[in-house]
C-alpha cells in the first residue's frame, strides 16, 4: 500500500507549502500538486485527474481538507465512489477523516453535507446583499452592450452582411442580433 497526497489551491499567487508540508508529514510516498480553482471538473484539474488514474487497490489518497479535493457533495461523492471502485481509501489530515473505517466513512458524508450547506447560504447572502443594493439603485448590473449597437447592426445587415458575421465584428451575440432585428421589425409595424 502507497500513500499518495493531492495538494490545490485556487489561484496562482496562493502557496502550496503548508498543505504540501502537512501531506509530507503524513508519510506520502508522492504529491501531486496544482493551482486550479476546484469548481473546475475533475478532467480540468490533470494532477487529481492522473491521479485518480494512478491509483491502485490498497492505496491511500491523502488529503489536507475536503474542499481541497471537490466543492459539491455530488462532485466529492463521484470522486469517493471512484476511490471505492478502485479499493482505495481516502484521508483528510485536519479533518481526521479515514474512510477505510465505517466511522471515516460516515463522518465524511455529514462534512460534504456541511460543505455544501456552507457554500448555499454563501450564495443567499450573496442575492440577498444584490436585491438589498437594487432597492437603493446602488446595484444596476452589467450594462447592456447590445443595444446600444442596434444601429450598426441594421445598418451592416442592410449592407449584406449575414448576421453571424455582424456578430463576430461588434463583439457581440447572435442572439443580440436576432433580437435587434425582431425588435426594429416589431418597431415598423
Amino acid at each position: 500500500m502507497k500513500t499518495y497526497g493531492y495538494a490545490r489551491v485556487s489561484t496562482e499567487d496562493q502557496d502550496l507549502t503548508i498543505q504540501r508540508e502537512a501531506l509530507l508529514a503524513a508519510s506520502c510516498y508522492s504529491v501531486r500538486e496544482e493551482k486550479v480553482s476546484g469548481q473546475a471538473s475533475t478532467d480540468d484539474r490533470k494532477e487529481l485527474s492522473t491521479l485518480l488514474e494512478f491509483l491502485r487497490e490498497g492505496d491511500c489518497l491523502v488529503v489536507t481538507r475536503i474542499d481541497r479535493l471537490a466543492r459539491s457533495v455530488k462532485h466529492l461523492q463521484d470522486i469517493v465512489h471512484q476511490l471505492k471502485e478502485k479499493g482505495v481509501s481516502l484521508r483528510v489530515t485536519e479533518q481526521q477523516v479515514d474512510t477505510s473505517t465505517a466511522a471515516g466513512k460516515a463522518f465524511f458524508d455529514m462534512l460534504g453535507v456541511f460543505a455544501e450547506f456552507e457554500t448555499n447560504l454563501r450564495k443567499e447572502r450573496q442575492a440577498e446583499g444584490i436585491a438589498k443594493a437594487k432597492l437603493k439603485g446602488i446595484y444596476k448590473g452589467r450594462k447592456p452592450i447590445a443595444q446600444e449597437k442596434s444601429d450598426q447592426v441594421l445598418q451592416l445587415i442592410g449592407d449584406g452582411l449575414k448576421r453571424q458575421e455582424v456578430a463576430d465584428q461588434l463583439g457581440i451575440g447572435i442572439a443580440s442580433v436576432y433580437r435587434i432585428l425582431k425588435n426594429s421589425k416589431a418597431a415598423t409595424v
